[in-house]
């Protein structure tokens, strides 16, 4: 994998692709890759001004592409079933879902539309909820992947069942890390479910490294770590494009496995070419990961089994 770049990925002609938070930074690249190796890519994004500005964006990189751009908001329920009801309405199947839009340690404490805190709501609730909805089309699919964003950030994460959405004690890194983890656990247990239940899927994770997006500005801006500043920490970065790498490597290369983690290779996982990640043992925990499930069932209201149940 030490050489692996988009130039690997195989022809996709005949599959179709969702991606989350792709009107820019590492969703956007990711789309571009997929749409550019003959994917239909379906972006998905919270401002539809942006969606149409990706839009176009990726018909310059890639004339041609077949792309569409649909709203999703996955800080809102609501958004998430109706983007899934819509996506039904017009998709048979779906081969490729793309986790990977995210918000990153916000100052203050804020809330989604249904209350939960806004980092676990929308790194990980809102893609839980949203790929149980698209269970259904996922499994129609001859060999669905679903990829989801995790970052080195999960490594010191944990899951405080008893304060999950920071109502008590907020600390913006805090309730990253946790969302991280999350999504890293869910990736695993997904795959578990998967396996044990025969809904055919691949699930993996990646996370990009140190990519120079605009989630740090979005989130904690000049403070915590990323405030070093951008001339001293840019030799440790690199491009949105190359930490899209280990998404594209996770959804596409025969050589990604079930519950795989991938990132990039260099120091500290920072950048360089995709290679498997550094998975932190409580990320493997099987009795946290069931808990967590079924708290996310609870709270989203969606089921797995449910949704299998009724396709």
């Amino acid at each position: 994998m030490s050489d692996w770049t988009t130039r690997n990925i195989p022809a996709l002609e005949g599959k179709l692709a969702v991606v989350t938070g792709a009107t820019g930074g590492l969703g956007f690249e990711t789309a571009v890759a997929l749409a550019a190796a003959g994917a239909e890519v379906v972006l998905t994004g919270r401002n539809d001004a942006k969606g149409a500005q990706a839009l176009d964006a990726v018909c310059v990189r890639v004339p041609n592409a077949l792309i569409s751009y649909q709203h999703l908001d996955l800080a809102s329920l609501t958004s998430v079933a109706d983007f899934a009801r819509r996506f039904d309405a017009l998709h048979g199947s779906l081969d490729l879902l793309i986790n990977n839009a995210g918000v990153m340690a916000l100052p203050a404490r804020r809330t989604t539309a249904d209350g939960f805190e806004m980092q676990f709501g929308t790194n990980y609730l809102g893609h839980y909820a949203l790929t149980a909805r698209l269970l259904p089309a996922l499994r129609r699919s001859e060999a669905a992947r679903v990829v989801s964003l995790s970052s080195l950030a999960h490594r010191s994460g944990i899951i405080d069942f008893d304060d999950l959405q920071a109502a008590t004690f907020y600390k913006p890194w805090k309730a990253y890390q946790q969302s991280k983890l999350a999504m890293l656990i869910f990736a695993i247990e997904l795959q578990r479910r998967s396996d044990a239940a025969g809904w055919g899927l691949m699930s993996n994770a990646a996370h990009p490294g140190y990519a120079l997006t605009d989630l740090v500005p979005n989130g904690p801006g000049s403070g915590g770590l990323m405030g070093l500043g951008s001339w001293l920490s840019r030799p440790l970065s690199h491009s949105a494009a190359n930490g899209a790498l280990p998404t594209l490597f996770a959804a596409t290369s025969p050589h990604a496995q079930k519950a795989g983690y991938y990132g990039p290779s260099g120091f500290y996982e920072l950048k360089g070419p995709p290679a498997a990640a550094k998975i932190m043992p409580r990320a493997k925990d099987a009795a946290v990961a069931a808990r967590l499930w079924d708290v996310s069932a609870e709270l989203t209201r969606v089921a797995f089994d449910q949704v299998a149940a009724a396709a």
